[in-house]
C-alpha cells in the first residue's frame, strides 16, 4: 500500500469516528422536551402557534390569569418575577381564561390591557379553558400530575427545569410569597437537563 493509499484510508476512518461519535452528537443535541411542554398553544397577541418545547430547559411558572379579579394585581409581581429570574432561567407563562368569569375580552383586548396596565412582558397565550372537562391540554395534564385544577384565577404550577412538576400553588400565593421564590430559586440552581 502507497503513502497516498494510507492516507486516503486513515482519513476515511478517522471521518467515520467522527461522523459516529454519540458523545459529539450529544453535545450539540438540544435538551429534550418533556411531556409536560409537549403542547402547542396559540400566542396571545396574534395567535399564531407557539410550542411549549422552546422552554425546555428552563424553570417554568404556569399561570391562569384573568383582567377583573381581585388577584389581577398579581400580573405586577408576576412580571417583576419574570425579570429578576429570566436571565437566570425562569420564564412565566400566562393563560388567560374566562373559567370563573372574569375574562370576558378578546385576545387583543386582553393583550393590550396586560401591557398597558402592567407591563406584561412574560409569554401570554390565548384565551383557553383552564379546569374541567373543556380544559386545554396543558392544564388537564397539570391538574392530573398535581391533583389539583385551579380553583381561582392565578393558581400557579412550578415546574423544573427538567419539565417534572414541582408544586402547585394557590391563588391566595402571591409571585412574593418567600415560599415560591424560594422553590424558583432552588430550581434555578439545579443544572439544567442534557
Amino acid at each position: 500500500m502507497n503513502t497516498l493509499s494510507r492516507l486516503l484510508s486513515a482519513a476515511s476512518l478517522c471521518a467515520t469516528v467522527l461522523l459516529t461519535a454519540p458523545a459529539a452528537q450529544a453535545a450539540d443535541a438540544p435538551v429534550q422536551c418533556p411531556a409536560t411542554l409537549q403542547h402547542t398553544v396559540p400566542r396571545l397577541q396574534d395567535e399564531k402557534p407557539q410550542s411549549l418545547c422552546q422552554y425546555s430547559g428552563k424553570v417554568v411558572l404556569v399561570v391562569n390569569t384573568a383582567s377583573f379579579c381581585g388577584f389581577t394585581g398579581q400580573y405586577k409581581g408576576l412580571e417583576e418575577l419574570y425579570a429578576r429570574y429570566k436571565d437566570k432561567g425562569l420564564v412565566v407563562l400566562g393563560f388567560p381564561s374566562n373559567d370563573f368569569s372574569q375574562e370576558s375580552g378578546s385576545n387583543q383586548q386582553i393583550a393590550e390591557f396586560c401591557e398597558n396596565t402592567f407591563g406584561v412582558k412574560f409569554p401570554m397565550f390565548a384565551k383557553s379553558s383552564v379546569k374541567g372537562a373543556e380544559a386545554s391540554p396543558l392544564f388537564r395534564q397539570l391538574a392530573e400530575l398535581s391533583g389539583t385544577a385551579p380553583r381561582w384565577n392565578f393558581h400557579k404550577y412550578l415546574l423544573g427545569r427538567d419539565g417534572k412538576l414541582v408544586d402547585n400553588y394557590s391563588s391566595l400565593t402571591g409571585p412574593d410569597n418567600k415560599g415560591l421564590v424560594r422553590a424558583i430559586e432552588k430550581q434555578l440552581a439545579a443544572a439544567a437537563p442534557r
